[in-house]
């Protein structure tokens, strides 16, 4: 796998001309206007200026966990009607096992909104988001918009954006999704892959090489050269989907006769799109990737990007098993005991479990080749155990016709229903000490369950559902599936949509405003929440100096997204497995904004704050309580890998969050999310930090410093001997991105 330098031409979607070497006859610029991202991209703008995109998406989708959150916001703005389709999905909270009765009461709620602003009803356990989008939504060319990280649909000609439930709500407000035009990388793919290689093991080889280094964030990837044309529609979905893990902003590739014929497959023919860059298309980087060269992989704990061949960890046990555990010292903070050198037996290691689902292990041709590997095995009766979660019931309808199904179950694997519970925690969590295998998306500290806190530590690592029968056929001993030496059958698959003809409740996008809506007693409005104030105090609640991030730690997943409707009950999980004190912290400094709202002295709700604000007056004697907001704020060295969901900063927020600190900001998905809740995207530059967790900051007129766009803001640590300065910046900021943070949330910029 070779990374470019710089930016390259590629030439009759063939040749790759070095940018520094080209003598070509066409100008770089437009050259760039070749690549299938800039045609999309230009089509879907609003704005007439491609350096600046306002975009509008053709359709829209999100899951049980963001759906209530997003729909309460757009109706506190003024939502009639969803003025695009909008298709809410029930993949998260499906099980309805934690909390009594309030998932059910966020499905039910999502039926009755569907039918009263004329959207689409995907009742729980048909189909996870992902999946049914690439059934029944994707279209050649086409954008969509999901709340939801992983919304990649760019194997079916489609660019789609994860993001959080604000950005959303701008699109069912009729607004727009506003960046700066992207760069566009060419994933260059040629050769073919080696049998018992699968889309993880392309998609983990490919996040190792760039995730570090940040080659493709925030840009879009463009899967292009010979190779895409040797891998199948399956294959292509399995490898896009995990794009997200790279921090890029979005994927597309080059469409053929294979994309024609999935949609053909599934009823859409007029769907399909012929897509292709121009004679000349100008990259801002290249990935150039022979398939023949990747062998089987696994991304081990505690990162998709910490990744080996399978072979590698074999031949190397003891020094990367060492190597996983210094690296589970920073993302457990070394609160807790952690090895997997137990886990090794004659010198083999040997896991206790294997789970091949959702959007990325759940597809078709994933399942058919595992039960291909496993036909006539026994995963065994001791510890390990196999779980199988086809992505949709019209996929698991057709391994019950064709007999995978059976010759799956024969060999005592467990196969269940579509559901995305063992991605985030919710599902098939391990035994304690416990390691698992999976073909999933991410394999963070705590998304397989476990919980730190409560001394309970399990980990996973990624790998492709081919390997993990393969293990799961040598009863739970790590092995290759370039160790199985027997034939796959290439089952071809037939796509049955009664199931959803009988059970999705589609509106055709007419809305019924007669319909009551149906609430259940979790489901809250959003607090009420104030306005940015001309002067800003906060108290540092929180110190993070992990190299990331991740919003699974910001606000844990899991059971945790039973509470995903009731804002002021979620905020109590707020970083519970990274810093516990942190609500309590937060929470007796937003005694002081209550009070302020009141009318009321802030340093008489906090006794702390006097000697802050006398510190204060010795340079700023007319800061007083009608113009001073009081709150909290996080420093983070890199915050916001990962997940979409908005909560990560909202709960922040509901808690009396103003402000984040970081060095960067993982990805541009939370740092809008801190945008859209009001909340300042600060940053300040690597280093020795100029104050610690417990330490007040003061920011002086930072309502004009956001009004007038200032450059460097200057804050202050409120220290007994005085104030001592440093500077902090926001980056870019659109104008509606400063008047939402102005406003102090995207509610208060759109209420009516």
């Amino acid at each position: 796998m070779k990374l470019y330098d710089g930016g390259i031409y590629l030439v009759n979607g063939h040749d790759i001309v070095a940018e520094d070497h080209a003598d070509l006859p066409v100008s770089k610029t437009e050259a760039a206007k070749n690549t299938i991202a800039y045609g999309i991209l230009e089509a879907h703008n609003t704005s007439g200026n491609m350096e600046k995109l306002q975009i509008k998406f053709d359709k829209l989708t999100s899951h049980d966990i963001t759906f209530v959150g997003i729909i309460q916001t757009a109706r506190a703005s003024g939502l009639e009607k969803f003025p695009v389709p909008y298709v809410l999905t029930n993949c998260h909270n499906s099980l309805c096992a934690v909390g009594g009765t309030i998932n059910e009461d966020d499905h039910m709620f999502g039926l009755t909104c569907a039918k009263k602003y004329g959207g689409v009803y995907v009742p729980p356990h048909q189909a996870v988001i992902h999946q049914y989008a690439r059934e029944m939504l994707a279209g050649g060319g086409k954008m969509i918009l999901g709340s939801d990280s992983h919304t990649r649909y760019g194997a079916l000609g489609t660019m789609a954006m994860g993001e959080g439930g604000p950005e959303l709500v701008k699109q069912l407000l009729s607004q727009t999704y506003d960046i700066n035009m992207p760069g566009v990388v060419a994933i260059y793919l040629k050769g073919e892959p080696r049998p018992g290689v699968g889309p993880q093991d392309v998609a983990l080889a490919i996040i190792g090489k760039v995730f570090a280094n940040g080659y493709v964030k925030n840009k879009v990837m463009e899967f292009v050269g010979p190779g895409v044309a040797a891998l199948s529609a399956d294959f292509r979905i399995g490898v896009d989907v995990m794009t997200t893990e790279t921090t890029c902003l979005s994927s597309i590739w080059q469409t053929d006769d294979k994309i024609e014929e999935f949609y053909a497959i599934h009823g859409r023919s007029e769907d399909f799109k012929a897509l292709k860059p121009g004679d000349i298309a100008y990259y801002d980087g290249c990935v150039e990737i022979d398939l023949g060269e990747i062998k089987p992989m696994i991304a081990m704990p505690f990162h998709p990007s910490n990744a080996y061949t399978i072979d590698e960890v074999k031949a190397n046990l003891d020094d990367i098993l060492a190597d996983v555990e210094k690296k589970a010292q920073v993302s457990l903070d070394g609160k807790i005991p952690y090895t997997l050198r137990d886990k090794v037996i004659d010198g083999k290691l040997y896991v206790e479990q294997g789970i091949i689902a959702g959007c990325a292990g759940g597809g078709f041709e994933n399942i058919c080749a595992a039960a291909d590997i496993l036909r006539g095995a026994s995963i065994g009766s001791d510890a390990f155990t196999l779980s199988v979660y086809p992505a949709s019931t019209p996929i698991y309808m057709e391994l019950a016709k064709n007999g995978v199904l059976a010759d799956l179950l024969a060999t005592g694997a467990v196969v269940k229903t579509a559901f995305c519970g063992p991605c985030f925690g919710a599902g098939d969590t391990p035994a304690n000490n416990a390691f698992s295998i999976r073909h999933t998306t991410r394999n963070f500290p705590n998304r397989e369950g476990s919980k730190i806190q409560n001394g309970q530590i399990s980990s996973v690592a990624l790998m492709d559902a081919r390997s993990i029968a393969a293990t799961a056929a040598n009863k739970g001993f790590l092995t290759s599936a370039e160790e199985f030496t027997g034939s796959y059958t290439n089952q071809k698959y037939f796509f049955d949509k009664t199931i959803y003809e009988n059970r999705v409740f589609d509106s055709k996008g007419e809305a019924d405003p007669s319909v009551e809506i149906q609430f259940g007693p979790n489901i809250k409005d959003w607090p009420k929440m104030a306005a940015l104030a001309e002067n800003l105090v906060l108290k540092v609640v929180s110190e993070i100096h992990d190299p990331v991030t991740t919003t699974d730690e910001l606000i844990p997943s899991g059971e945790t997204s039973s509470y995903r409707s009731n804002p002021l009950g979620l905020a109590e999980f707020t970083l519970s497995r990274k810093d516990p004190a942190y609500v309590g912290r937060a929470k007796e400094v937003q005694k002081a904004q209550e009070a302020i709202q009141n009318g009321e002295c802030p340093a008489e709700a906090l006794p702390e704050l006097k000697p802050v604000m006398d510190v204060i007056h010795t340079k700023y004697a007319d800061v007083n309580k009608e113009n001073l907001g009081v709150g909290s704020t996080i420093f983070a060295v890199k915050p916001g890998d990962g997940s979409a969901r908005e909560q990560a900063a909202s709960c922040q927020k509901v808690l009396g969050g103003w402000a984040n600190i970081a060095n960067e900001y993982a990805t541009k998905r939370y740092r809008s999310n801190l945008i859209n809740w009001g909340m300042l995207p600060f940053l300040i530059p690597e280093g020795e930090l100029p104050f610690a967790n417990g330490d007040y900051l003061f920011f002086p007129e930072i309502r004009k410093a956001v009004e007038e766009k200032a450059d460097v803001i200057t804050g202050y640590v409120v220290k007994e001997d005085g104030l001592k300065a440093f500077e902090v910046t926001l980056g870019e900021l659109t104008d509606d991105e400063r008047e939402i943070i102005l406003k102090g949330c995207l509610i208060n910029y759109n209420r009516r």
